[in-house]
């Protein structure tokens, strides 16, 4: 047996049409050297990509380093599917600079400008009254943090059109399939094709041979789904409902619980059980939300769904309501103002990340398990965690076993794996493995 992992600076193309003539060679493997100045490359190439046969583009990845795309372009493209990874900087852990805003192309400077500096200077003051707060509360050998928990809540205070930097990886397919739907998008239509442009370039700079590829994904026809969210509602007051249920009872072992997590290589019965649920939550916990790829949800256009609603964190409830409904009225009023300038799509980024959509998700039990192990960590955004929470009690009231639903700690301490917390210095300070699911409650 030989194992060579190519070099990353084969084209990827040349790749591709390796990867397509080793299919049918048996004498041995096609090289990229051998197929790089090949005469029929081009040819078979686009032959193979015209008639679906896309598995040959998905070996090469691009990673992308992306400056200043706003956190709604993230949120509506980027992070929308299944088939990419993500690295971007934290909103939870980094402190956010009044320079690091989107201001939509055909909208007034001066006007966007001051909006978002009134929007972040409502932040930096919630930052300060949040930190004594969050520092009475948190255990001694965390008090340091204090300042990081009072910023993971007055974040919610920050419009989506903040911008983030991030490292991004696709591969070829998804790099065209963006280039192709840009143009359909609901909201931030101008700054998505702005970047389907950009991300062409550079495609183009790696490989000039991806030209008729990237010709053919501007020709495609798209259309953006719709969907009557609606319909989905079991009772209007919840903001969490689980339906068609598949109550398949399945064993999880040490698989589950190690940090590799290598259950995703042994598949079992889990993915035979799952549910669908209708999810009402703030912009900022479907970012965090959407970094589980394969709870897949239907997201539909934000002006379908659009109300004034938002979601009010409980230390906000309990000392500083009165002022954070007012500020969220104010980026309602400009937004509203503005849409009528210049469009649902382009005011969006005016919007908070406190704002409330309302999606449609589907996961099998095997996804659900180690969403649930992420999710229920003390450590994880609050508002996700009540999801979690209330997804899983749903289901035990419909019969499920969801005794396995829970932390990475409790997880562990069943198969009696050390440390029952794998988080090191960043522990919680609560034995959690400890307490009953029906006991779990978090003050922040």
């Amino acid at each position: 047996m030989r194992v060579t992992i190519l070099d990353n600076f084969y084209k990827p193309t040349d790749i591709a049409v390796a990867s397509a003539r080793s299919c049918y060679t048996a004498s041995k493997i096609v090289t990229p050297q051998d197929v790089s100045n090949w005469s029929k490359k081009s040819a078979l190439l686009e032959s193979i990509f015209k008639a679906g046969h896309h598995t040959t583009l998905q070996h090469y990845h691009f990673t992308i380093l992306i400056e200043g795309m706003s956190r709604h372009l993230i949120w509506r493209l980027l992070h929308s599917h299944m088939f990419y990874n993500s690295e971007q900087v934290s909103q939870r852990y980094a402190k956010m600079q009044i320079d690091n805003f989107y201001i939509p192309k055909n909208a007034n400077f001066a006007t966007w400008n001051a909006y978002y500096t009134k929007m972040f200077r409502y932040y930096e003051e919630f930052c300060e009254l949040l930190t004594p707060i969050m520092h009475d509360i948190l255990p001694n050998f965390q008090k340091h943090t204090a300042n990081k928990k009072a910023q993971e809540i007055a974040r919610y205070l920050l419009p989506v059109g903040m911008k983030a930097h991030l490292y991004h990886t696709i591969n070829v397919i998804t790099a065209l399939r963006y280039i192709n739907v840009a143009k359909v998008l609901p909201e931030a239509r101008t700054e998505g094709m702005e970047f389907a442009k950009a991300l062409e370039a550079e495609m183009l700079r790696i490989d000039k041979d991806l030209k008729p590829l990237i010709d053919f994904a501007h020709t495609q026809e798209v259309t953006f789904p719709k969907i009557n969210i609606d319909r989905f509602k079991k009772n209007p007051q919840d903001d969490v409902a689980v339906f068609d249920i598949i109550n398949h009872d399945y064993k999880i072992n040490e698989n589950f619980a190690g940090v590799l997590r290598s259950n995703n290589i042994f598949i079992d019965e889990s993915i035979l059980g799952g549910f669908n649920s209708y999810v009402k939550l703030s912009l900022s916990a479907d970012a965090q939300n959407q970094r589980h790829r394969r709870s897949i949800a239907i997201r539909a256009p934000l002006e379908d769904i659009y109300q004034r609603d938002f979601y009010i964190p409980p230390i906000i409830q309990k000392h500083f309501k009165e002022k954070y409904v007012q500020i969220l009225n104010e980026s309602y009023d400009f937004f509203e103002s503005e849409k009528q300038h210049i469009g649902f799509g382009e005011a969006v980024y005016a919007l908070a990340n406190a704002h409330n959509i309302q999606i449609i998700q589907k996961d099998d039990f095997h996804e659900f398990n180690h969403k649930a192990q992420m999710r229920l960590c003390y450590n994880a955004q609050g508002e996700i965690f009540d999801i979690i929470y209330k997804q899983i009690t749903k289901l035990k009231q419909s019969g499920v076993d969801t005794s396995n639903f829970l932390p990475p700690c409790a997880i562990r301490y069943k198969h009696n794996i050390k440390p029952y917390c794998p988080e090191g210095e960043r522990f919680c300070g609560i034995k959690v493995w400890k307490i009953p699911f029906e006991k779990y409650q978090r003050e922040i």
